[in-house]
C-alpha cells in the first residue's frame, strides 16, 4: 500500500460497491452519503459508513483504498443535527467518487466517462448529484447499475 493522502470527503460502502462524496466544504457530502446508506438498508443491502470528514486514501494492486482514522471510527456528522454513529468498516475500496452536479448551464448534463483525481495519484470514475434530492441512492444506481452489486 502507498501512503495515505487525507482529504476531506465522506466514504461509504453500499453492497460491494464504495462511493467516495468529494466536493466543497457545505455542500452536503454527509448528507447525501447518509441518504444513501438509509436507501440501501429500505433495500436489504448491506451499506457502511468507511469515514466521514478525513479519508485516508491509498493505493492498493491498483485500486483506491479508503481508510478512516481510528479517532472518528463509525461517526458521521449530519449539519444541523450533530454526530450520529452508525454500522461502520475501518476500510474500504473506492470505485466512484459523487461530486457536486449543476442543474444548470453547461455543466447541466455532465460528460460520459468523467474521471476526477482526489489527490495526486488517485483518481475514480466520477458520478454527479444535485443536494436536496429525495433518493440519492435511486439516482446513482441508475446511472452506475453495479452499486449494491
Amino acid at each position: 500500500m502507498t501512503a495515505a493522502h487525507n482529504i476531506h470527503a465522506t466514504a461509504i460502502i453500499v453492497g460491494r460497491t464504495g462511493l467516495l462524496f468529494s466536493g466543497p466544504s457545505g455542500w452536503g457530502k454527509s448528507m447525501l452519503a447518509f441518504t444513501c446508506m438509509t436507501e440501501a438498508r429500505r433495500l436489504g443491502l448491506f451499506t457502511a459508513l468507511v469515514a466521514d470528514d478525513q479519508v485516508l486514501l491509498s493505493e492498493k494492486t491498483g485500486s483506491v483504498v479508503a481508510t478512516c482514522p481510528p479517532s472518528i471510527a463509525g461517526l458521521i456528522e449530519l449539519r444541523g443535527t450533530g454526530i450520529v454513529r452508525q454500522e461502520h468498516v475501518p476500510r474500504a475500496t473506492m470505485h466512484y467518487a459523487v461530486l457536486p452536479g449543476s442543474a444548470s448551464g453547461e455543466n447541466r448534463v455532465p460528460p460520459e466517462g468523467e474521471i476526477v483525481s482526489l489527490a495526486p495519484g488517485f483518481s475514480l470514475p466520477a458520478l454527479r448529484l444535485l443536494t436536496g434530492v429525495s433518493s440519492p441512492l435511486a439516482i446513482l444506481m441508475a446511472k452506475a447499475p453495479d452499486i449494491g452489486h
